[in-house]
């Protein structure tokens, strides 16, 4: 089958093989190919290869940061941008390829990277409940509650689980939280308006 960039990122995505990194390699796709080398768990050739571009790429040195936390060896720190833009997808991506034992070396760094990111434990909880852990999910949404409460998206998020496990009680209280912190928070309004139309 012939590959095209998009068709070969998203083998990588869900379903790696080596069709996809022969892509890679031959067409010069160096983050692409560093990432399929971290998922196949040859961090040696994954590092060297994100190091090559870190200094030009942001995804890079975010990925290079990323496998010192694995390796629990930090020396650089990732930026507040990179966590919000990165932290959560790759996580997303290690557990869908159950690398739950990445998963766990990185989360174990989630207060430090709270002091760079203060949605840290946001970004980790919604991980967890997108891919069914609703138990770990939930405990890093409190802690996220917990460390930055004055959060209006955590609140709403918040509002959303309860909503769909028809906890409506525990959805409005969220909602209120979320609505005093950023009056007129049209999503948050609107979830309160289909709590109130159950409850009567």
């Amino acid at each position: 089958m012939d590959l095209n960039y998009e068709t070969a990122k998203k083998k990588l995505l869900t379903n790696k093989d080596k069709d996809c990194q022969r892509f890679f390699v031959e067409n010069g796709y160096i983050l692409e190919n560093a990432y399929y080398e971290l998922l196949s768990e040859n961090l040696e050739k994954a590092k060297n290869l994100f190091r090559a571009i870190k200094n030009n790429d942001i995804r890079a040195h975010w990925a290079d940061f990323m496998i010192s936390l694995i390796e629990e060896n930090i020396k650089e720190y990732p930026s507040y941008f990179e966590l919000r833009n990165f932290l959560e997808i790759d996580l997303n991506i290690l557990l869908t390829y159950f690398k739950g034992n990445y998963v766990e070396k990185i989360i174990r760094y989630c207060d430090f990277l709270f002091t760079i990111n203060p949605e840290v434990h946001k970004y980790i909880g919604r991980v967890f409940y997108n891919n069914g852990y609703f138990e770990q999910g939930m405990f890093f949404l409190d802690r996220a509650k917990n460390y930055f409460y004055h959060d209006p998206e955590l609140h709403y998020l918040l509002a959303y689980i309860y909503y769909n496990n028809n906890d409506f009680a525990q959805a409005k209280k969220a909602l209120d939280d979320c609505l005093s912190i950023l009056p007129k928070y049209f999503p948050a309004e609107n979830l309160l308006k289909q709590i109130q139309e159950k409850i009567i």
